[in-house]
């Protein structure tokens, strides 16, 4: 029976490490629809509004990283794929790479603890100026499960950056295992401590815990040692930031700030011209097709090493194999998912269920559900450039966010809820899907002649 398991599993490219990715997923977001059963039920309407409140302001940790975490995947395994481990831990391979290596985890490690520190303090002041201007008097206790929030994150941003490092060097199980465990102690203790009446302190402690766990995994195991022979393998030949990854980073940022605004203009546009009613149906559809699509990426994105690892050996005719393989079984797996949501969801408005009513209408669904599909294969597209140290998709990424910026604004005005998401549906499919498609095309050609 294991066997047989096994060899479905791997018909359909699922490894451990996407087994596991997958896994970690659906703990996380079924975690987050459990836990507003327990949120209305321990917390009274006003600590609700802080508690998610918190979460709004503690997005802004995404515009510090700014898709750093990723590149350090890619860059890593490039430099690791001419070196490998002997036994007891010796790095062999020659030492211009071993430099290179030990100079990104250095930098790694020192960005990112500054980076941590500035963001504590950026968070601290935002939330207390926020909530000290606006609390109308209310008699919360919200400033300590802020500050314990505050440290969470800023904890969080810089061992992100090390589980991504040991992607890089080829540890996707054992980094799939560690973000696991940390998940399931997340939610398990979330329960728990506002079952036992923590309050605002529930979603604070948690994390902290949780955090706390991943540094625990790291710090007192074997993958300590890893990063110290990789650390004083450092030499004369390094990795120049401002050289080598700014040039790179600065546009995934922009391409990256241009989506997330494009998706969070939706519902404050929605909110005035249709109602809260509308904007709560689409935020909840977001939702879901956002999980969707972070479980269907696992098949991408957990092989982000092997792919910059075969670019770095020009080894361009199994990375073209291995992605077309991956990419196919990550956009076949969105559509299945896809397909079955909105079956569900026309099933239990077929059998009036008040559940049916949190989602969008059916052509409005459709239509954002199409779009969520055609933008698995874009990002699978998007993933194999980026693995060859380069970022064509600036202009596109900034183009797509100013006509869907202005097409939700027009038309969200003037036809609601029907104008914005078949706008967005046609701009992704014919704008969008087409103009990356080209330049795949063009790039790959580009660089692999080279």
């Amino acid at each position: 029976m294991i066997v047989a398991t096994k060899k479905l599993l791997n018909k359909f490219g699922i490894d451990g490490a996407i087994a596991l990715t997958i896994l970690t997923r659906i703990i996380q977001a079924g975690g987050g629809i459990v836990s507003i059963f327990f949120v209305s039920k321990y917390l009274s309407p006003h600590e609700i509004g802080y508690y998610y409140t918190f979460s709004s302001i503690l997005a802004i940790q995404i515009f510090f990283e700014l898709g750093l975490s990723g590149i350090i995947t890619q860059y890593t395994a490039y430099e690791f794929s001419h070196l490998k481990w002997g036994d007891d831990f010796k790095l062999i391979g020659e030492q211009y790479y071993k430099s290179r290596l030990s100079s990104l985890l250095i930098f790694c490690v020192k960005w990112f603890a500054i980076i941590s520190i500035a963001l504590f303090v950026a968070l601290l002041y935002a939330g207390f100026s926020f909530f000290s201007t606006y609390n109308k008097g209310l008699n919360i206790e919200w400033k300590n499960p802020w500050i314990i929030l505050c440290l969470t994150t800023s904890l969080n941003l810089f061992i992100d950056p090390l589980l991504a490092f040991f992607d890089g060097l080829g540890h996707i199980k054992d980094m799939s295992k560690i973000r696991l465990i940390q998940k399931i102690t997340n939610v398990l203790l979330l329960f728990i401590f506002f079952a036992c009446g923590f309050k605002l302190y529930s979603a604070a402690l948690a994390s902290l815990i949780a955090i706390c766990v991943n540094y625990v995994q790291i710090v007192f195991s074997n993958r300590i040692r890893y990063l110290k022979v990789i650390w004083s393998a450092k030499s004369e030949w390094v990795i120049n930031y401002y050289k080598e990854i700014f040039p790179f980073q600065w546009r995934i940022a922009l391409s990256w700030v241009s989506g997330y605004f494009i998706f969070q203009l939706f519902n404050p546009i929605l909110f005035a011209t249709e109602g809260v009613v509308v904007a709560g149906q689409m935020g909840m559809t977001l939702a879901a097709l956002s999980g969707i699509l972070s479980v269907s990426m696992s098949w991408i994105n957990t092989k982000v090493p092997l792919l910059s690892m075969l670019v770095s050996k020009r080894d361009y005719t199994t990375l073209d194999i291995s992605f077309k393989k991956i990419a196919v079984q990550a956009t076949g797996a969105n559509a299945f998912i896809t397909l079955c949501f909105v079956i569900v969801v026309q099933l239990l408005k077929y059998l009036h269920m008040s559940l049916a009513e949190r989602f969008l209408v059916f052509i409005p669904l459709i239509c954002m559900c199409l779009a969520s599909i055609v933008n698995q294969f874009i990002f699978a597209l998007a993933v194999y450039m980026r693995c060859h140290k380069k970022e064509p998709m600036l202009i596109q990424s900034i183009v797509m966010g100013l006509l869907v910026s202005i097409s939700t604004f027009v038309l969200g005005k003037e036809f609601g809820l029907m104008g914005i998401t078949v706008s967005y549906v046609s701009l992704t499919c014919i704008v969008a899907l087409p103009w990356t498609i080209y330049l795949f095309i063009t790039k790959r050609k580009e660089w692999h002649s080279a």
